[in-house]
């Protein structure tokens, strides 16, 4: 078994951070599986660099511009298609593990980022569209985004909560959960759906690590991995109480936590240090390409959450002793997050348009 095909083992999900309409259709992602990759994840950067960067989707943009459809409407036409392609190839995953994977994600537009109305609407339109039950939507964990969370999960919808920095946001996202789940237990509807909470990891670090080496030089490189274990510990206080056991035996899962944003930005440091050093029961980490190819060939799979949190929570404290507020921290992140996906998102808008100019002008 090669290193990712191990993940399992020690109770962590590979996912794929990456889909494009040729990597589909070449065969691509189905060497993905092969590997031991176990789920897709997507965001409006990753569309933007697969359909305004490539020639995959030309023939369909130009059937579509003759059929007067707006930028929006292709968009939408083009993204929906691609993750159904992928959801129907993770089919077979989703179903020989029981539907703990096989998903595949799909993000309501970024626009709607602090619209929790908008957030539910095009949450519950996307979710119908697709209809398969190894798709999630994903939802940014901005303040509006944890309301519209927990009403989608209380419809049944599979959701894929992202753009999680904070430690203090992520327990409000894993206690919306619950309560969603509850909420339909009390109307004796079904618990079988699926949900993880994508806690962004490597831009802790590449946000850090400049402040930190006048300040803290001890903590460099240590803070994005410090942070994640405290949510892991969140995660484990919270899902292992009496309360969730309730809604378990009626057939619920944990939300599990996802590790995102995986590839270590700084060339001094291993291309695998955000996934060695998250491994661990429960957990998922999606991956882009490049960190996928280096793992198998150094990755040595082995838990290293467990048992870990006190060495953590000690970096913890010692950085707020230099005088940083981790919270304030990732309020920047997350409205970064944000800011680099609408950029991307309201890009690819404008290519389409200028490629339907292109195909009226010819």
């Amino acid at each position: 078994m090669n290193p990712i095909q191990q993940l399992p083992n020690f109770g962590q999900s590979p996912w794929l951070d990456f889909i494009r309409r040729g990597y589909i259709q070449d065969g691509s992602l189905r060497r993905m599986v092969d590997l031991g990759i176990r789920g897709v994840t997507s965001n409006p950067a990753i569309f933007e660099k697969a359909i305004a960067g490539s020639n995959d989707y030309d023939s369909e943009i130009i059937s579509l511009t003759g059929a007067a459809h707006s930028p929006e409407e292709i968009l939408d036409t083009l993204s929906i298609a691609d993750v159904a392609m992928a959801a129907d190839l993770f089919r077979p995953v989703y179903d020989q593990t029981a539907g703990l994977d096989g998903y595949v994600s799909l993000e309501v537009s970024p626009l709607l980022a602090d619209d929790e109305e908008g957030t539910v609407a095009d949450g519950l339109r996307l979710w119908a569209a697709l209809d398969r039950p190894n798709v999630m939507i994903k939802v940014p964990a901005t303040v509006a985004g944890v309301a519209a969370f927990q009403r989608l999960t209380a419809a049944g919808v599979n959701v894929n909560v992202t753009l999680l920095f904070s430690t203090v946001r992520y327990q409000a996202i894993a206690k919306a959960y619950i309560a969603a789940l509850e909420e339909r237990h009390a109307k004796n509807l079904p618990l079988n759906q699926a949900s993880v909470a994508s806690f962004f990891v490597s831009r802790v670090d590449t946000l850090l690590d400049s402040q930190l080496e006048s300040k803290a030089p001890s903590l460099v490189g240590k803070i994005a991995i410090a942070n994640s274990h405290m949510a892991y510990k969140i995660y484990e206080d919270l899902f292992k109480t009496e309360r969730f056991q309730k809604l378990q035996e009626a057939g619920a899962r944990p939300q599990r936590l996802l590790w995102a944003s995986t590839s270590a930005k700084n060339p001094a440091y291993s291309p695998v240090l955000y996934v060695e050093t998250l491994v661990g029961p429960d957990t998922v980490n999606t991956m882009p390409i490049e960190t996928i190819d280096a793992y198998l060939e150094m990755g040595q799979p082995k838990d290293n959450l467990t048992g870990q949190y006190e060495i953590q929570r000690q970096h913890m404290d010692e950085f707020a002793d230099a005088g940083f507020d981790i919270e304030a921290v990732a309020d920047e992140l997350q409205q970064q997050a944000i800011d680099k996906f609408v950029e991307p998102f309201e890009k690819l808008l404008s290519a389409l348009k200028a490629k339907q100019d292109q195909i009226v002008v010819g």
